[in-house]
């Protein structure tokens, strides 16, 4: 059964502007050959190089051989699980930065946060339209790009260098996700300011994006575990019902 609805008309409405991440390369993960074929046609009518992978094995083996620009996983796969392949990727320093968007069937809250704890950067629940499909991947596209040449901020000790896409505290190197890199580098733009789950949402994933509020915890865990190592201030306030805050009296 076809997983993506609407998909024709919604390829003409976007003709214009759909190439603005022009020949990205996408690595589509999916076991179902259908949905494969259609997700495979759908991207490379928007302009993207698509490559496949049918199971975990193979998803690993493609990561390693074409190095896409992100990855479209699917959960449930056969000889190793989408899951597995996701904390994988994340494990080896030279892909731990790749943007991961889970594809699941599964609609429970805890599946989705369970994902996004092992490190995707976002999911979407099936059966899925095309639309909203493709404006997540655009999304995270942009978040992982490096950011203006020469923009640095600093915090403390915490300095972000937009031009090598790079963060350091106190020296040693801090290795983010595209997703926590948008949120550090938002968060340092704007210091000591409190901001909502939803003021995160639309300025780190975008207005127009469908994303849990809860997802916005689920990031805000990952930067904190990647900034703060031991016997470092954590700098990152949680204001109880208000939301979040860079600032040194995080408590």
């Amino acid at each position: 059964m076809n997983q993506i609805n609407g998909l024709e008309p919604q390829l003409a409405r976007r003709s214009t502007g759909a190439r603005e991440e022009a020949r990205a390369r996408v690595l589509v993960v999916e076991d179902d050959p259908s949905l494969a074929v259609m997700l495979r046609y759908n991207l490379e009518k928007l302009g993207y190089l698509v490559d496949e992978a049918a199971d975990g094995q193979e998803a690993l083996l493609r990561v390693a051989e074409t190095a896409p620009d992100i990855v479209l996983l699917d959960w449930m796969l056969p000889s190793l699980s989408g899951i597995e392949v996701c904390r994988q990727i994340r494990r080896r320093p030279q892909t731990r930065d790749l943007p991961i968007i889970m594809l699941t069937a599964r609609v429970e809250e805890q599946d989705s946060i369970r994902g996004l704890n092992i490190g995707a950067d976002d999911y979407i629940t099936k059966p899925f339209s095309m639309e909203a499909l493709a404006a997540r991947v655009r999304a995270l596209l942009r978040r992982a790009q490096p950011q203006a040449a020469g923009r640095m901020l600093r915090f403390h000790d915490i300095a972000l260098d937009g031009a090598e896409h790079r963060v350091q505290r106190g020296g040693r190197p801090v290795h983010l996700g595209p997703t926590e890199y948008r949120l550090l580098e938002f968060l340092m733009q704007h210091p000591r300011r409190v901001f909502s789950r939803e003021d995160l949402l639309n300025a780190v994933w975008g207005a127009d994006i469908h994303v849990e509020a809860r997802t916005v915890d689920v990031h805000i865990r990952r930067l904190r575990k990647a900034l703060n190592g031991p016997g470092e201030i954590d700098v990152v306030r949680t204001v109880r019902t208000a939301g979040y805050a860079l600032d040194l009296d995080a408590v």
